[in-house]
């Protein structure tokens, strides 16, 4: 406990009363706000401050205000004289938890406004962490909207299923991100990306890649033209030189027969035909921002069995640690995905998922998001 008071025996009148009153509490005694502040500074901040509004470098309630500043874990009982009761209730709508006169103090009254005053400031610190809690699913919310839209299709003869899971390190969604788009011409472009790092503004570039991708496919950009704007805005965008995102993008015409593949630094992808399970790893080019302006991208053309499905990911999917000193790793997703092939695409994908998190369970979880997208021309069957 701090007692700032630079009258002496109103001091030791409080200390006598503090010892007298069944709070157990060691005091700290400082006759200026400027010794207060320095105390506060270099100690650990105390339960609760007794505060005098008369002091020799400050008067009022500017007192209340440079300790909550300083101290503003800390809770405030204001000292006032006998004339001062209003000045006291100023002094709670500044920042102090409660107030007494020191004409009327007692062990018992004082020991009730300590105990009230550290009881508001809880309520008050646990009503201040509701209202970050609620704004921070408040932009969550927002930036859901912006990395997992609703893919655009012109028909019903196209399947799509997503999934998106937060790494356990944040809870939040991070800098994946997907889209997927049909154009005029009925062909479905697809793109999956990552942006390194978590947090709200590797989400936020997240979507400003996911919102530049949908615009370049609906304006009829090619595929390499998509990629080099990406790394254009990326670059623009990102609030770290060190900051880069690997992405996936594709586009499958109608009929099925192929796809046109672009990858930059992404991971491969499997291809489901019947029951089987393949994984596909075409040529591709350096992630997104790491030499901004010199790397080179190709675009790959594979064949598509009939009724075949591509299923793209983010590494989260497959990095979590399924031992001391093992991951899942692509071998392990491709076997676990084996294990499923029979499964619709629902089904499938949502097995994939809970595989990787069970596997990664004893050992904290995954630690990175998870995205994950299932795509083909007709449904896949049903097991």
């Amino acid at each position: 406990m701090l007692l700032v008071e630079d009258d002496a025996g109103d001091a030791l009148l409080v200390e006598e009363m503090l010892i007298d009153s069944n709070l157990d509490s060691r005091v700290n005694w400082c006759k200026s706000l400027a010794e207060a502040q320095t105390f506060l500074s270099t100690c650990p901040t105390p339960v609760c401050v007794l505060l005098d509004l008369h002091l020799p470098d400050v008067q009022g309630l500017e007192a209340v205000t440079r300790i909550v500043r300083t101290a503003p874990d800390a809770a405030i009982v204001v000292l006032t004289g006998l004339s001062e009761s209003e000045a006291g209730l100023a002094a709670v709508a500044t920042g102090a938890q409660d107030y007494l006169v020191k004409g009327r103090l007692d062990p018992e009254s004082l020991s009730r406004a300590v105990r009230y005053a550290l009881q508001r400031k809880q309520v008050e610190r646990s009503a201040a962490a509701l209202q970050a809690n609620r704004l921070i699913a408040e932009e969550n919310a927002r930036l859901e909207r912006g990395l997992l839209p609703v893919p655009l299709l012109r028909g019903r003869d196209f399947e799509v299923v997503a999934r998106y899971t937060p790494g356990r390190a944040h809870g939040l969604l991070s800098g994946d991100f997907y889209d997927v788009v049909q154009t005029a011409d009925r062909t479905v472009h697809a793109v999956i990306g990552d942006v390194s790092g978590h947090g709200a503004a590797e989400a936020a570039l997240g979507v400003c890649l996911r919102v530049a991708w949908r615009t370049a496919v609906l304006c009829g950009m090619e595929h390499l033209e998509q990629i080099r704007l990406l790394e254009e805005i990326l670059v623009a965008e990102r609030s770290d030189p060190r900051i880069f995102a690997t992405v996936t993008s594709l586009a499958l015409p109608p009929g099925g027969g192929h796809v046109r593949v672009t990858r930059a630094g992404h991971p491969g992808f499997m291809m489901r035909h019947g029951t089987e399970v393949t994984w596909d790893e075409p040529a591709g080019g350096m992630a997104l921002g790491l030499l901004p302006g010199a790397a080179q991208w190709t675009e790959t053309e594979i064949p598509l069995p009939g009724n075949g499905h591509i299923v793209l990911f983010t590494d989260g999917l497959f990095e979590g640690r399924t031992g001391t000193d093992s991951r899942l790793g692509e071998t392990g997703l491709l076997e676990l995905a084996r294990r499923h092939g029979g499964l619709s695409a629902d089904a499938f994908v949502d097995a994939l998922v809970h595989g990787a998190t069970e596997g990664a369970a004893p050992y904290g979880g995954l630690a990175d998001d998870v995205a994950v997208l299932h795509l083909g021309w007709g449904s896949t069957h049903h097991e």
